[in-house]
């Protein structure tokens, strides 16, 4: 299987791009040293190789979810621009259209 230039005149136009004859020559190029990668692949023997979802098999890769001290309300508010005894104080994001 080969690219045409036209293959990347239809793909180009597609993708609503243009390219001058020089490029759609550059890119005829290029797509087909990567389809001659791709069908490298093909000639590897696989039969007796399991499918993966993963290429790296890990398991439980995250930290043991353990209860800790959070930071204290006042701690968090103390350089805050705004607050309450409780709360940021942001500025008004949504607005009301009509």
């Amino acid at each position: 299987m080969s690219v045409t230039k036209e293959d990347v005149k239809k793909i180009a136009e597609l993708a609503r791009l243009e390219f001058n004859e020089e490029e759609i020559s550059n890119y005829t190029n290029e797509m087909n040293k990567i389809l001659g990668y791709v069908e490298k692949l093909g000639e590897l023997d696989t039969e007796n190789v399991e499918p993966l979802s993963h290429p790296i098999e890990n398991t439980n890769v995250f930290r043991k979810d353990t209860q800790k001290k959070s930071t204290a309300r006042e701690e968090a508010l103390k350089n805050a621009p705004d607050s309450t005894a409780e709360h940021f104080k942001v500025p008004k994001v949504i607005s009301q259209s009509k």
